[in-house]
C-alpha cells in the first residue's frame, strides 16, 4: 500500500490516511497494516505526534526527529494547533453554527468508547459550521478546541446528528444510490446494490501550526472520494 504524502519537509511528513488503517500498530493484531509500519519501510526514523481513529480519514502529522516530536506534542497538548475535520451527519442541523460544550469520560462498561458526564468528564468543547443541508443529511465542519478521544463522534451524536456509519455511537447503515433514487435499478452486470459509502463518514481535512523554526504549516487533504460522490447524489437528490 502507497501512502498518499501530502508534506514533507526536514522536520515532519505529513499524510492522508485512508479509513480503515491504523495510526499505529495494535499491540495485540499486529497484522492489521498502520500508517507507522508503512511509513518506517520508507523512512528511518519517525515519531508519533497524534492520531487519528482507524476508520476517520485524512490529515496526520508525524516528526522526523526527536527534538521536533517534543516540540510538537507539547503544541497539540497546548491547544496551539487548529484541527479542522468535515464530514456527513443525520438529519438537518437547524443552527448553521455553534459550539458544542459537553463533558466526556471513558464509558464505565464499553472498553474503547467515551460518553457525555457533565459531572466526571473532563471539558471539550467542538466549533462547528454547516456547510449544507440536505434534508436527510448535513456536510458539516468542525474546529477541535479540545483533543479528546472521539470528540467529534460523541458530541454530535448528543447533540442528535450522529456521523453517518458511526458503527459505536450512531448505526453502521451503507448509503446507497437507492437511498435517493427510490425507482434505482441495477445494471444487467449488478448482482446487489453496492454502497457509496460504508464507512465512518468523517475526515480530518487540515492542520495548521507554527513550527520551531518559525514557519508556519497548513496541510490540507482532500475529501476522499467515497465521501465527495456521497454529497454529489445529496446534491442532485436536493434539485
Amino acid at each position: 500500500m502507497k501512502l498518499d504524502i501530502l508534506y514533507e519537509d526536514e522536520q515532519y511528513i505529513m499524510v492522508n490516511k485512508p479509513s480503515g488503517i491504523l495510526s499505529i500498530p495494535d499491540r495485540h493484531d499486529e497484522v492489521l497494516p498502520s500508517v507507522v509500519t508503512l511509513l518506517r519501510r520508507q523512512f528511518d526514523n519517525i515519531f508519533i505526534v497524534h492520531r487519528l481513529d482507524k476508520d476517520t480519514s485524512g490529515c496526520i502529522c508525524f516528526a522526523k526527529d526527536e527534538i521536533t516530536h517534543k516540540y510538537t506534542s507539547q503544541l497539540f497538548e497546548n491547544r496551539q494547533v487548529e484541527k479542522l475535520y468535515e464530514g456527513i451527519v443525520h438529519g438537518t442541523i437547524l443552527e448553521k453554527q455553534g459550539v458544542l460544550d459537553y463533558a466526556l469520560m471513558e464509558h464505565p462498561v464499553i472498553k474503547g468508547k467515551m460518553m457525555v458526564h457533565q459531572k466526571h468528564g473532563k471539558p471539550c468543547k467542538t466549533e462547528f459550521m454547516v456547510l449544507e443541508t440536505f434534508g436527510l443529511y448535513s456536510y458539516v465542519r468542525w474546529n477541535l478546541l479540545t483533543g479528546r478521544m472521539h470528540q467529534i463522534r460523541v458530541h454530535m451524536q448528543h447533540f442528535g446528528y450522529p456521523i453517518v456509519c458511526d458503527p459505536l455511537y450512531g448505526k453502521m447503515e451503507p448509503v446507497f444510490i437507492s437511498t435517493f433514487k427510490k425507482k434505482y435499478n441495477l445494471s444487467k452486470s449488478e448482482e446487489e446494490e453496492k454502497p457509496i459509502l460504508n464507512r465512518l463518514a468523517l475526515h480530518a481535512s487540515q492542520l495548521t501550526f507554527t513550527s520551531s523554526l518559525g514557519k508556519v504549516i497548513q496541510v490540507k487533504a482532500p475529501l476522499p472520494k467515497d465521501m465527495s460522490a456521497m454529497l454529489n447524489q445529496c446534491r442532485k437528490w436536493l434539485k
